[in-house]
């Protein structure tokens, strides 16, 4: 697997890791099972640790070719953003969250 978007002496994965453990309960969890199926799903993806703002320290995302999707949490959800998802097939309609646009999909994980 190949990393991208270093920031503060630390590669992207170190940084995934980090906010992965830092969160701390169901949500890092979860996270961290998405990072695995997606690691599984294509082992050439790339990890990158983009968007880093004062108000923000960063947010994971991955790469193949352009950008997969990103992955970040809130209070009570954990979000998948697919940045093509409008143009993927969902027979499983897994998708569940920025249905409206063109372009992005995403899924909505809630605890349990």
């Amino acid at each position: 697997m190949k990393t991208s978007g270093a920031s503060r002496g630390q590669s992207a994965p170190e940084l995934i890791s980090k906010s992965i453990a830092e969160l701390g309960d169901w949500r890092g969890a979860t996270l961290g099972r998405m990072r695995k199926l997606i690691k599984e799903a294509d082992p050439d993806v790339v990890e990158e640790w983009k968007w880093v703002k004062p108000t923000k320290p960063g947010t994971p995302v991955w790469s193949h070719d352009g950008i997969i999707c990103t992955g970040e949490s809130y209070r009570s959800v954990v979000k998948l953003t697919f940045a093509k998802g409008a143009s993927l097939k969902d027979p499983a309609r897994l998708f569940n969250s920025s249905l409206d646009g063109n372009v992005r999909r995403a899924i909505d994980i809630h605890e349990g």
